[in-house]
């Protein structure tokens, strides 16, 4: 599963990078340069999805650029916990388990499982694999390593 979103960065009439992305309508902001156009769109997406989650609203899924798209600069990646966070989030919602039942599931207070949700709460992994667990949908990484050339 991709990690990246589509952001784009068209030049302003005062020398910036005016940012939206097409997953988030309601995302727009600027950059005074190109880096910092990414990282700006890169943060706002991030707190779009804080916002959705704390409303209770639906998540857009990730693209799934190749690689040239990537390298073009249109595209940016979110964290791998947060990413994870999202996961939980959706499945979660999907089949209709509520925070209080995963903390129940969990035999944790539900505070605990409420930090697993907040997207700057640096959650530890075996937390949010318990938490995978629990609803039923246990983690599992597809890795590979390749011999560099």
């Amino acid at each position: 599963m991709s990690r990246w979103y589509e952001v784009t960065l068209d030049p302003d009439d005062n020398d910036t990078f005016f940012v939206t992305v097409p997953a988030f309508p309601e995302i727009s902001t600027f950059g005074v340069n190109l880096e910092q156009a990414r990282r700006n769109g890169l943060d706002a997406i991030e707190e779009a999805i804080a916002a959705r989650i704390a409303a209770g609203d639906d998540l857009p899924g990730p693209a799934r650029p190749d690689e040239d798209m990537r390298m073009r600069g249109n595209f940016v990646q979110i964290p791998l916990l947060v990413f994870l966070k999202c996961g939980l989030y959706m499945r979660g919602r999907a089949k209709g388990i509520t925070r209080a039942e995963l903390a129940r599931r969990m035999g944790v207070h539900r505070e605990q499982v409420d930090r697993l949700f907040r997207i700057d709460h640096n959650s530890r992994l075996d937390q949010i694999e318990a938490a995978f667990e629990a609803i039923g949908e246990p983690l599992d990484v597809d890795l590979s390593f390749e011999k560099a050339a």
